[in-house]
């Protein structure tokens, strides 16, 4: 893809990524990591008395995943440099993920900005569903900067 393919891609769905499991040993090595060590994600027993019945992910671990589950989906112009997150305009947590679940991402093109030549701002809508759910773990406006190696079209 050049760079003027990337300002067509508005618009564009880029599908479904694979499903990822999220297991107990995953969610406990994020507490580890934020310290974020809320009995609800990392004590089964306690978290099963709890309304969600049992432990849940946290949605920072949820939102993380986004760079990998996203990975399999961006669209990238063939000149690429390097990919930098750039931010959120919006991030809803609405569905708590059970520990043990499947989650993938479908994500679309909201808009593309070329901010200066060779740098692309891409504004994806993305959605993390919850295989066997019906309602999503959340959703966001996600922004990327893509920038090209100069020179480079």
């Amino acid at each position: 893809m050049n760079n003027t393919e990337i300002l067509k891609l508005v618009g564009s769905d880029l599908g479904y990524s694979e499903w990822f499991h999220i297991d107990q040993e995953r969610v406990n090595q994020f507490a580890d990591v934020t310290l974020d060590h809320q009995f609800i994600h990392v004590d089964p027993e306690a978290a099963a008395t709890t309304p969600f019945g049992g432990p849940i992910v946290h949605g920072f671990l949820t939102l993380s995943l986004l760079v990998h589950l996203a990975e399999q989906l961006a669209a990238k112009p063939d000149n690429l440099a390097m990919a930098v997150n750039y931010g959120f305009n919006k991030i809803r947590f609405l569905a708590p993920v059970p520990v043990g679940s499947d989650v993938r991402v479908h994500m679309t093109v909201a808009d593309v900005v070329e901010r200066h030549p060779g740098q692309f701002q891409i504004t994806h809508d993305v959605t993390v569903e919850i295989q066997g759910h019906e309602k999503p773990a959340l959703i966001a406006q996600w922004l990327s900067l893509l920038i090209t190696r100069q020179g480079e079209q």
